[in-house]
């Protein structure tokens, strides 16, 4: 059984909020429709009635008992014509219905026409004696429903995700080359230490293969800057940064940044064939990103980065 992850159970907390604030509205309609089932003009005003209050909803169809829909579509600027005869029995949305769910909300699913995230919840229709008469379906814009649940915050456990199968079974086929970065890691590191502490940045990532940085500052956090190399190797670059004290909701310690980089030093240069990529460190959310040359990737807190050492790593 998989751990549900913080995400996940962010996602299910808001489905379940969306779906207790639509059950009484789509059970009062479905109810109405009963009465109407055998006349289509008189369920397509219903619906028209019930879409002029509803103030998310997008369509709104209703279905004979065997998925084949006997209304026109209605939408918020009228009833969208042609509709009638269409066979949504095989919609994924209509499984749970079928197999005799009253009310089903759908997991969300990119839309047909629009190609946006879209939901649908179905409701089915029944008389006075508990037999289904039919469905009644209600489509949502993802971007129109209002977002209930919690705001998501990443969860920092040591996530680790596996790179392009092509480059791990050509791994020991290769070696490392030492790039312009690596000639001059020291300086570099300590010259991106300093735009850390001084300088307004707080998340850099060092492309050691490539010999680049891309820099994340705290007063333009929608851009990114990438240094190349003889920018990385002058000091006088730091000049073209406003001077920042280090940045409050930094939760790093400015003590332990040097330590970070020496570790991506360290992983660097540590094995030939195996070695890091590319290192990043974000001081606001305390996250290390690493990636190796086998295209292998993690993530993980800079507090449980530090305390791995080689043999974590490389074995004894």
């Amino acid at each position: 059984m998989t751990t549900e992850t913080r995400l996940q159970k962010t996602v299910r907390k808001q489905r379940q909020i969306l779906k207790d604030m639509l059950a009484e509205s789509m059970a009062e309609v479905a109810e109405a429709c009963a009465k109407k089932m055998d006349d289509h003009e008189a369920l397509e005003a219903l619906l028209a009635e019930e879409m002029d209050k509803a103030e998310y909803c997008k369509y709104l169809w209703v279905l004979d008992r065997h998925g084949v829909q006997i209304t026109d579509t209605v939408t918020r600027t009228g009833i969208k014509k042609g509709q009638i005869g269409r066979d949504r029995i095989a919609r994924p949305y209509m499984q749970r219905a079928l197999k005799g769910e009253d009310y089903y909300l759908s997991e969300a699913y990119i839309s047909r026409n629009r190609k946006r995230p879209s939901l649908t919840a179905v409701r089915i229709i029944r008389n006075d004696q508990g037999e289904v008469l039919g469905y009644l379906g209600a489509d949502f814009d993802l971007r129109e429903l209002p977002h209930t649940a919690d705001q998501y915050v990443e969860e920092k456990n040591w996530l680790q995700v596996k790179g392009d199968p092509a480059i791990r079974s050509g791994l020991f086929a290769q070696q490392r080359v030492e790039s312009a970065m690596d000639s001059q890691i020291d300086d570099i590191l300590s010259l991106v230490e300093e735009l850390i502490l001084t300088r307004g940045v707080f998340h850099a990532k060092l492309h050691f293969s490539s010999s680049r940085a891309t820099l994340w500052r705290v007063d333009n956090p929608y851009s990114y800057q990438i240094l190349n190399i003889d920018e990385l190797t002058d000091p006088d670059i730091v000049l073209a940064f406003r001077h920042q004290e280090y940045f409050e909701k930094a939760i790093v310690k400015p003590e332990k940044i040097p330590l970070v980089f020496q570790q991506f030093k360290s992983l660097r240069f540590a094995d030939e064939t195996v070695y890091l990529r590319a290192g990043s460190l974000n001081v606001v959310n305390g996250m290390v990103g690493l990636n190796f040359s086998c295209d292998g990737s993690h993530y993980m807190d800079y507090e449980e980065f530090l305390e791995k050492n080689m043999a974590f790593w490389f074995g004894d």
